[in-house]
């Protein structure tokens, strides 16, 4: 099976011991791991496939702490580099009674935004098959040009490139800044994750047939597009599939479900040894069953508390 490739932030998520309040209302927080790009090379790892992470963490405690729960998900930390220049970012996270999230990030700089291109090499993508990454390390900074060079051997090597844009508008200095940025990296993706409240924002049509309309009319092969409640549908040029919410008791906390139903995508992509020319060639039945398969995966995950993603075991007992 070929490695899923991620890179993106690294950072300490502190979840709130209590639920339904304001951030400001919140006493204690528990120290999770956390990442959007490292969410999703978790998920592929856990499912018994081949996640690698590129990064980099301060030197510190929490710095360690990240590498070692990657570890421990079976995520390849080898490019996941430290410095001395900033420490590791911070994420502090509220929930509402419906497990929904408002972060308070403390990054102003952070480790992971020194990522220089001059680090990047070719081995990175070494037996790759899917290059992963998202919007928040796109900001004004080295790790920018980090992204555009590995991005750019991915393509050169023929390795398919995936974006979820994840949007964060509060570590932009304005929504029309991440707005753009967002939409200069589009033409570099094969496959593009949105969720629902992010399709107008990023595409400019509220209507998602007319979205995946408008992106797979470029170089887009595949647009994900997860809808809460609604459920979720995929598009490609050739078929499209959409199934209905898998119902969930009690939502624990949403932080990480549109990574582990991303990440269990991709990591079904490269069991299926899919190369961009198959993206075209699956089938309807093939990508319902790959929808289904990733919501109930995301489901897990709004059980628990954090971004914590299931293994494959857990997945057999679940849905057998």
């Amino acid at each position: 099976m070929k490695r899923v490739v991620a890179i993106g932030e690294l950072l300490i998520d502190f979840v709130p011991g209590e639920r339904g309040c304001a951030l400001r209302e919140v006493t204690h927080f528990e120290r999770v791991a956390g990442g959007a790009p490292a969410n999703v090379a978790a998920a592929v790892s856990r499912l018994g496939g081949r996640g690698v992470m590129v990064s980099q963490v301060g030197d510190d405690a929490f710095g360690e702490h990240i590498i070692d729960v990657l570890k421990t998900n079976g995520v390849d930390t080898t490019y996941v580099f430290k410095t001395k220049k900033a420490n590791t970012g911070l994420a502090f996270v509220s929930l509402d009674a419906t497990g929904n999230r408002e972060f308070s990030f403390f990054r102003n700089p952070s480790a992971d935004l020194f990522l220089s291109p001059k680090q990047i090499t070719e081995d990175m993508l070494a037996d790759a098959g899917i290059l992963h990454f998202c919007s928040v390390d796109l900001v004004d900074w080295p790790v920018r040009k980090a992204h555009e060079r590995l991005i750019e051997l991915a393509r050169q090597k023929g390795v398919i490139v995936s974006f979820d844009p994840n949007v964060r508008l509060p570590l932009w200095d304005s929504p029309a800044a991440c707005q753009k940025t967002i939409r200069e990296f589009l033409p570099m993706a094969d496959v593009i994750k949105l969720s629902d409240d992010e399709l107008e924002f990023v595409t400019g049509c509220a209507d998602e047939a007319e979205a995946a309309e408008k992106l797979l009319s470029g170089p887009c092969r595949m647009l994900i597009l997860t809808k809460g409640g609604a459920g979720s549908s995929v598009y490609t040029r050739g078929a499209m599939a959409h199934i209905p919410a898998i119902s969930v008791e009690h939502i624990v906390d949403t932080t990480g479900a549109g990574d582990s139903f991303a990440g269990s995508f991709l990591f079904q992509l490269v069991q299926k040894s899919c190369t961009l020319e198959k993206l075209d060639e699956l089938t309807e039945a093939e990508l319902q069953e790959m929808i289904r398969f990733s919501s109930r995966y995301a489901a897990l995950t709004i059980g628990k508390k954090g971004a914590v993603m299931a293994d494959m075991q857990e997945m057999k007992q679940v849905y057998g």
